[in-house]
């Protein structure tokens, strides 16, 4: 089983980072479609006929002019709109993408939990120690937190430390990468006929 660890390794990590490919094609769709538009402005101004918007000999002459022509704030402006997006770009370039999902503990394979598992998990194991229905309890997941909300029926009475408890046991027994801290908040206000 150890001689495969590595490739259970790049596995879990091709599972757990996601790829930028959204952001790539969002990109070269809008680099396409303004060369399409200068493209399209260029032959219409060989075959002279009137521009879309604005012909390629106006636009070149303009932007020689664009100092000039237009106030400071402006293009202090744009220029600090273009940093901030040159910004945002290269920060989602150099890092990982990271999806929510969490690594379980074993040595057999590589093991990729979802969140909607793990939540489905501590809401099953939750409702079974506080004596409840399951649609009473919600549970969200995110990268460090598992929040169990509990709605119990009215005059009902339940057990906080049961639920805190058996989460905390469900939560040891999934062994996950990165831990999970949990929280139960139990409602004040009970549901009638639940």
């Amino acid at each position: 089983m150890i001689k495969h660890r590595s490739t259970y390794q790049r596995i879990v990590r091709r599972e757990t980072h996601s790829a930028k490919s959204a952001l790539a094609i969002t990109l070269a769709a809008i680099v396409i479609l303004a060369l399409a538009y200068v493209a399209v402005e260029c032959v219409l101004a060989f075959l002279q006929r009137p521009p879309l918007l604005v012909a390629p000999g106006e636009a070149l002459a303009a932007a020689a002019e664009l100092p000039a022509g237009v106030a400071a704030s402006a293009l202090l402006g744009a220029g600090a709109l273009a940093t901030l997006v040159g910004v945002v770009l290269v920060v989602a370039a150099l890092t990982p993408g990271r999806r929510f999902d969490h690594v379980g503990e074993t040595s057999r394979t590589a093991l990729v939990v979802d969140n909607r598992a793990i939540a489905s998990a501590l809401a099953r194991r939750a409702s079974h120690a506080a004596d409840l229905d399951p649609d009473r309890v919600v549970v969200s997941v995110s990268r460090r937190v598992a929040e169990v909300r509990v709605q119990p029926a009215s005059g009902w009475p339940v057990n906080r430390d049961a639920i805190a408890d058996a989460v905390a046991d469900e939560l040891s027994h999934l062994a996950l990468t990165p831990t999970l801290r949990h929280r139960v908040i139990v409602s004040k206000q009970g549901v009638v006929g639940a």
